[in-house]
């Protein structure tokens, strides 16, 4: 991953990203990870440099071409194929601190609006059986009605995430047992 022009020190709570469409894979996982990461259907480098400017987003790109542009805006240029590979340049490259308690699924992985905490006796008709008995909380995408919860898929994704990026210290995760 090679960067150019990114402000020090950004909080981790500000950083937003806009990804042109070389990138989906990265997108839902940085979204699984609480970053607001627009990914518009269109891939026109100009709309995506506006955008990026406009909205105080750091462009992800694959595009050598696009780089290649004089003062576009913020951007992480991708070099790898790989979203693992991917995701694990961004958190290092950016010193992102990633919190597996409470920023994890705070977003939608599919259309990136902020999630909500939803009651479990108001989501029993639109979970599986199981999944109500043996779980307590849910979250909730107003936009796609998709409702999440913390079941084994989340412990899958958190474990995934650990391997990824778990420094010699450890220092990267925010994580209470």
């Amino acid at each position: 991953m090679s960067e150019n022009n990114i402000v020090e020190e950004i909080k981790d709570e500000e950083i937003k990203f806009i990804a042109d469409r070389m990138l989906g894979k990265l997108v839902k996982w940085l979204r699984i990870l609480g970053y607001d990461t627009a990914y518009p259907s269109f891939d026109n480098d100009l709309s995506l440099i506006l955008i990026a400017r406009q909205e105080n987003r750091i462009l992800l790109t694959r595009d050598v071409n696009l780089i290649k542009r004089r003062n576009i805006c913020d951007f992480l240029f991708i070099e790898s194929d790989h979203w693992e590979k991917q995701l694990l340049g961004i958190i290092k490259g950016l010193k992102l601190k990633i919190d597996l308690n409470s920023k994890i699924f705070s977003r939608c992985s599919l259309c990136n609006t902020l999630t909500k905490e939803v009651d479990k006796k108001e989501i029993k008709n639109y979970v599986p059986p199981y999944v109500f008995l043996t779980q307590n909380k849910f979250v909730y995408c107003p936009s796609c009605k998709k409702y999440y919860w913390r079941g084994t898929h989340w412990q899958r994704m958190t474990q995934k995430i650990q391997k990824l990026s778990l420094n010699e210290s450890g220092e990267r995760f925010q994580k209470n047992e």
